[in-house]
């Protein structure tokens, strides 16, 4: 008797919608969504113009579709970290090392949010729409945490850690990602000290 040992390719192969949300996911963050084309799209997913229209109708609703994508898996990683940390200090801890270890990563471009807001200036573009919203979700959820750990003002805490984020985030692609690790680094320990030193 002969065991399988490969996976069927109709299992290994994702389906076509799948396939230009991946490719438009790894496009738009490298290289800007407003750079890539339509016609890019559909060649680099291997799919056929119909097929690319039948799921997507067009490029809008592909970028709406990536940019919630990004929020979905933020908040995943986010709250995956929070279940595994063994303290709500540890939780803070642990959301710093991960936008560290992000910054270091090849090919990190800097916030896929903050990159979209630049690319999109009118405040009423459903894209904005859904970075407001990102940012409003991003900045409850850390002010929820700095409350468990008793901070005197967990909301304007939050916004001092969001904001040292995004400059993290900025200047790790833009400049030295070493020095905005670092400083994202003291300026979060900071933020937490002024919680637990209570």
């Amino acid at each position: 008797m002969t065991i399988a040992t490969e996976t069927p390719t109709s299992a290994r192969v994702p389906g076509a919608k799948v396939r230009i949300l991946e490719t438009a996911t790894a496009l738009f963050y490298g290289d800007g969504i407003r750079t890539v084309g339509v016609d890019r799209l559909i060649g680099e997913s291997v799919v056929t113009k119909a097929t690319f229209y039948k799921h997507y109708g067009s490029k809008d609703r592909l970028i709406v579709d990536y940019i919630t994508l990004k929020h979905e898996t933020a908040r995943q990683q986010f709250e995956s970290i929070v279940e595994s940390a063994d303290s709500a200090e540890g939780a803070l801890r642990a959301i710093v090392a991960a936008i560290v270890a992000e910054i270091a990563r090849p090919g990190f471009r800097g916030c896929a949010f903050i990159n979209a807001a630049a690319e999109f200036p009118d405040p009423n573009h459903p894209v904005r729409a859904i970075v407001v919203s990102h940012r409003d979700w991003y900045t409850s959820a850390l002010a929820d945490l700095l409350t468990a750990v008793g901070h005197p003002m967990p909301g304007d805490a939050a916004d001092e850690f969001l904001l040292a984020r995004d400059g993290a985030m900025t200047g790790g692609y833009g400049g030295d990602p070493i020095a905005a690790s670092a400083a994202l680094q003291r300026a979060a320990d900071r933020v937490i000290r002024a919680a637990v030193a209570r």
